[in-house]
């Protein structure tokens, strides 16, 4: 396996991969938790169910080293935060997914929610001028050649950041984000 394992949101397969990582970080704080629970009781991990003697011994060195267990606190506590993480990855690029984004008509051009890709894309009539190109790239957004577009990863946050530049408000008068067949309602809850 290379370097890079990056899973990026726009891959059509995100949330099959980032769940199948999911999987294997909780199989992996399991059985860390178990190897812990089963040196408490023995003393030694040799025994363990399914554990080649040589790891048994390899860890038993690590405890009698350093250690008091033989997968130590922050292991457990590193593998326990790429959970939380994965699964707060898995809620967004869902969430953005379920949100159904929609494009708009704009003076000089149109913006399109071009999910396949995962990217808001900006259509020009014309070149835009140097200071909207330079307030587009203020607000995240890039020039991609290969599609004669400027774009940028499509979520709740390049909605606001689109709303929030003059030059690409709807014609039809409605702002950006009503034009979003399910705008984000943001719960105060009771405080």
């Amino acid at each position: 396996m290379g370097y890079n394992n990056a899973i990026s949101a726009s891959d059509p397969q995100a949330v099959e991969k980032l769940t199948a990582k999911l999987e294997a970080c909780k199989q992996e704080q399991t059985y860390m938790k178990d190897v812990n629970a089963y040196y408490r009781a023995y003393g030694t991990c040799k025994g363990y169910p399914d554990m080649p003697d040589d790891k048994a011994v390899k860890l038993d060195a690590s405890v009698r080293s350093y250690e008091r267990q033989p997968f130590p606190q922050w292991a457990l506590s590193n593998n326990n935060a790429e959970i939380k993480r994965l699964e707060n990855r898995i809620t967004a690029i869902t969430h953005d997914r379920d949100v159904g984004f929609s494009g708009w008509e704009f003076i000089g051009g149109r913006a399109e929610a071009n999910t396949d890709l995962n990217r808001l894309q900006l259509f020009f009539d014309e070149k835009p001028s140097e200071g909207q190109r330079a307030q587009l790239k203020a607000h995240g957004f890039k020039w991609a050649p290969s599609r004669e577009t400027w774009q940028r990863q499509l979520t709740d946050n390049a909605i606001y950041a689109a709303g929030r530049l003059d030059f690409l408000k709807p014609t039809d008068g409605r702002t950006v984000r009503e034009h979003q067949p399910h705008a984000p309602v943001k719960d105060m809850g009771a405080r």
